[in-house]
Parts: structure tokens; sequence; C-alpha cells
């Protein structure tokens, strides 16, 4: 099973070169994360129990950040069951994300809006009510199943060059085609650009949003890194890529999500558009931080390293005074966070707000219980780590009744704060 759950890259997915460097050593995990399911697995199954190599290399050719253990994405994918209406505050940002690309590029009414990585269709949904023709891509197929059932037709499968041709034939040249936190998941990215460029009207646009590599690194969004997201991209080596395809970047801006995320704007090369000022700026900064460099990384190492060790021994400190250590959220990032911070042996609980996380999370030498966040209250852990670090303020609102015991919130990111109080 160990063969079937993930191959190695040798070389660049962007250039294709085979002058790899590893920048970020990383400890293994599984390729199992609460994103999907296994059908029939338990949670013995290789999926969850193998410590799954995996390390941050770049590019000497091209600057490219990027993970080469790929995970099997018949195993990702096909079973997925996170979709976009479940996170906080995501159905705004989509909300206003048609409004922005509707409004800065005209997209007139009865255009088709083409989305790869579409999920339950809440992206589409908003361009739809814009008078937008919508049509979704999905390779999870009981996600694409509901979506087409809920109004928004969706094709369930990996888009490729194929599929792009395919829509051609069958709805015509899309005006739009997006891309949603989905190009970073995907190993072989070639034949999905081709199929992108394909699909597209003359005067068409590719727009995606991504994980900006410079914020992964800069904010230590240590938690973002997984085996599903390959690709760190900065704009740089995109402009390259894109360029070698016969595409152009004509547009970059920086958005909040996920930490620190970038809009990127493509035309096919020689398209009407003249490239705003902003791709220069992002390059430039890039430049100047030297992103493309080795040496460029190992602050970010020793910062992680550092956060690791505190946390390390806070736990420690806390059991030697036979006291219990909780976590707060169960989400893929968990799944990165405890073996890099070390955790994996030291968290006695988990507690989410959701009860549908089931009852434990296992993975290579660990299962550790899944129980409700009243737990806090009843078992009265030392400290809390918030896996979940980005929603601490909606989180700590909930319980005030712990931090009145004298219960701690301890949020590793970006870097180690104590919260001892609701408000």
């Amino acid at each position: 099973m160990m063969k079937n759950l993930f191959y190695v890259r040798n070389t660049c997915r962007l250039c294709h070169s085979d002058k790899q460097e590893l920048v970020v050593p990383m400890a293994g995990m599984p390729i199992g994360t609460p994103n999907f399911q296994v059908p029939n697995a338990s949670v013995d199954d290789p999926v969850f129990r193998a410590a799954v190599p995996m390390a941050l290399h770049l590019c000497r050719d091209c600057g490219h950040l990027q993970i080469l253990e790929v995970g099997n994405p018949e195993i990702q994918y096909r079973n997925y069951v996170y979709t976009t209406s479940l996170s906080l505050g995501l159905r705004e940002h989509f909300a206003g994300y048609a409004n922005d690309v509707v409004s800065r590029f005209g997209i007139a009414p009865g255009s088709l809006v083409v989305e790869l990585g579409s999920n339950d269709g809440s992206l589409l949904g908003f361009f739809r009510e814009r008078g937008m023709r919508v049509l979704g891509v999905d390779p999870a197929v009981d996600i694409a199943r509901r979506a087409t059932e809920a109004g928004i037709e969706t094709i369930g499968d990996f888009f490729t060059d194929t599929i792009g041709r395919r829509i051609l034939q069958s709805h015509g040249a899309a005006s739009v085609v997006i891309a949603n936190n989905m190009i970073a998941n995907v190993d072989n990215l070639d034949p999905l650009v081709i199929g992108v460029r394909d699909v597209l009207a003359p005067d068409g646009l590719f727009v995606f949003e991504t994980q900006y590599g410079v914020d992964v690194t800069e904010k230590n969004l240590l938690d973002t890194v997984y085996h599903e997201h390959l690709s760190y991209f900065n704009i740089k080596p995109l402009t390259r890529f894109f360029a070698r395809l016969g595409m152009e970047v004509i547009d970059v801006q920086h958005i909040w999500t996920k930490g620190g995320s970038i809009r990127v704007t493509v035309q096919r090369a020689g398209g009407a558009k003249k490239p705003s000022a902003e791709v220069a700026k992002f390059i430039a900064e890039e430049d100047r931080l030297g992103v493309d460099q080795p040496a460029y990384y190992a602050p970010y190492v020793k910062r992680i390293a550092a956060i690791r060790d505190e946390l390390v021994a806070m736990a420690d400190a806390a059991h030697a005074r036979g006291q219990l250590v909780a976590g707060y959220g169960v989400s893929v990032g968990t799944t990165t966070l405890l073996p890099q911070f070390g955790l994996e042996n030291k968290i006695d609980f988990l507690v989410d707000d959701d009860p549908k996380k089931g009852n434990v999370m296992a993975g290579p030498g660990y299962d550790i219980p899944i129980l409700p966040p009243a737990t806090l209250y009843e078992r009265k852990p030392a400290f809390v780590v918030v896996f979940a670090w980005r929603y601490v303020d909606p989180i700590r609102a909930k319980h005030a009744r712990y931090f009145a015991d004298g219960g701690k919130f301890v949020v590793p990111l970006p870097g180690i704060s104590v919260v001892d109080r609701a408000d």
C-alpha cells in the first residue's frame, strides 16, 4: 500500500529542471487528513499511519518552492469531504471576488465562467447571480454531483487539456476561468494550463488565487504546508512558467486568505490587456528578499525550530506537574503541526466545534481522542494549543469559563502567544 500512497518527482513542476535543493527539512506525516475520506479504510490504514516524507525544495533554475513527495491524487481527491461553504468568512470573500472580477474586467452577462476545483459551487453561485453561465470541474465525484443537483453544473473529474477541449466543444469558449486554492495542489501543471489556454476566448482571462510563497516564509504559515499543497508560488517563477506555455501574467493582488495569498490574472500571450505595474513590483520585492536563493530559508527553519522547542518544553513541564495538555481544532493544519512541532505524543486530547470530526485523530505512532469543547471545563488542561490559530478570537469568546478556572490558550503561529481571557 505504501508504494501507492505517493511518488517522488525529481524535476521542477514549473520549468522541469532537475536542479532541486532541499531548503526546509520537515518531519514525515500522513497523506490522510480530515479533508478526505478513504472508503472502507480503518484508522490503521497506511494512509493515516504511514509517515510519508515531506520537505520543501527550491528549484535552482527558476526559483520555484515546492514539495517533491506527491500524494496519490486518486486517494486524496476522489472522496474529498471538505467543502468551501464551511470555512468562516469564505462566502463573503467569494462575493467580493466575483464582484471584483466582473467589474474590473467588464465581464458581460451571459459569458461563460469555468471554475477548476469548484468544490460545492459556492464561488460560481455568485457569478451566476450576476447573470453568467457557469460550469464547475472537480474530481470529488460526490461533491460534484451535489453541486450539480443544487444547480451548479459540475464535471466530476480532474481538469486537463482533454477536459478543456471537451468544454470548448460542449459549452463554447470561456470568458473567465477561475481556480481558487487549487493549482498548488496539482503536480502536472502543463496539461492544466494548456487546457485553460485552449478553452479561453481570445480575450479571456485566467484568474486564480493561491498561497503566496513569500507569506508562507515571512509569516511562519507552517500549517499551510502539507502534501496536498505541492507548490508555494512566487510571482517571478510563475511569469516564466506561463510565458513558456504561451500565456502572460497581467496582474497580481495581495489578499488576506489563508494568512497571505495572491490573486493572479493571466491572459494569452499578446492579449489586449496591458500588464499592471503590480507584476513588476512583486518581482522586485521577491528579488530584494532573495527568495530564489537557498540562504533565504535558513531563518525560517530556525524560527520554526524555536517555536517547536518552546511548545515541547511547555508540554513537558505541564506533564511533570501532573497536568493535561489539549489542542483546539481538528483540521489538515493540525495534521501538519502535530509532527512538525513534535506534539504527536504531547497532546492528551483534542477538541473541535464540529461533532462530525470523529472521535480520534490517528497518525504515525499516535491516537489522540477528539472530544467536545465542554471537556475543557471538566478536565481543566494546563493549556490548550490552538491549532486553529487564525480563528482564536471567535474561539476564545466561547470559553470564558475555562479562562476563569485558570486555563490558557497557547497560540503557536505566527509566533507563540498566550491568551488567558475571553475578550
